[in-house]
């Protein structure tokens, strides 16, 4: 076999330091040149990546960017079969087990059907000692799901700060019901990715409502703060119900 021969060219080059192994970037990377290894995104092949930088935009902690080294050339043909070899949106795939083609926290996956088999077997009392989950969707983490996420599309959403799931004792039965979920923190997500997200999200999907589920403490305030803006930068008007998560668990609307 000849030897690949390099040339200097532009392609991506990711910071580990920065990189938390969130693996958005995994989805987005229509080459398949981008695997999660060892906790963090990494390049696999430099003749699997374009260097066009699909995925700069989408990586939350920017860790991400385009540089000119030598590199072996762009083999189209290369990246196409490795791109058929990870899992697909469903979370299937052809040959390759999912933990090695892309991080299992990207996988867009509808739990509608199982969430409405396990409710079945509830309601016909083969399940009694525990309570039914009634998450539908997955991711749940804002910064990793995909705007286009099937499940968005004619939805009713549930916005959810990340302790107020922890908190409140009933949230599945009493919030999560019939929703999808999205869970942030006001304080530790930046916000302005936050409200980018949410404004495409609005503009891509026919949502019908969004319930805003935030603590009483003041710093969580800023998901109402969060969807007003996207809102109106999306242009679109959603129906947006607030309800209010004390310390001690207790559920009050606002």
């Amino acid at each position: 076999m000849k030897p690949r021969t390099q040339a200097a060219r532009k392609i991506i080059e990711i910071d580990e330091d920065k990189c938390n192994g969130c693996g958005f970037c995994i989805p987005h990377c229509r080459e398949g040149a981008l695997q999660i290894v060892g906790g963090k995104a990494r390049l696999v092949s430099d003749r699997y990546c374009d260097g066009l930088g699909a995925c700069l935009g989408v990586c939350p902690q920017g860790a991400i960017r385009i540089v000119e080294r030598s590199a072996e050339a762009f083999d189209e043909k290369a990246a196409a079969g490795q791109k058929e070899m990870q899992p697909s949106g469903d979370g299937t795939a052809a040959g390759r087990c999912p933990l090695t083609g892309g991080c299992p926290s990207a996988r867009v996956l509808d739990l509608t059907r199982r969430l409405q088999e396990k409710q079945a077997s509830s309601w016909a009392g083969k399940e009694t000692e525990s309570a039914v989950s009634e998450l539908r969707n997955w991711p749940v983490q804002l910064a990793l799901v995909p705007v286009d996420a099937p499940y968005l599309q004619d939805a009713d959403v549930l916005l959810a700060a990340v302790c107020a799931g922890f908190s409140y004792p009933d949230f599945h039965q009493d919030l999560l019901s019939g929703k999808v979920l999205l869970v942030a923190c006001p304080k530790l997500d930046q916000a302005d990715l936050c409200i980018d997200k949410l404004a495409r999200m609005f503009q891509q999907n026919r949502i019908h409502s969004l319930t805003i589920a935030r603590m009483e403490v003041p710093c969580c305030g800023g998901l109402n703060m969060i969807v007003e803006e996207a809102s109106a930068r999306a242009g679109r008007e959603i129906s947006v119900e607030k309800v209010i998560v004390t310390i001690e668990g207790v559920l009050k609307e606002k």
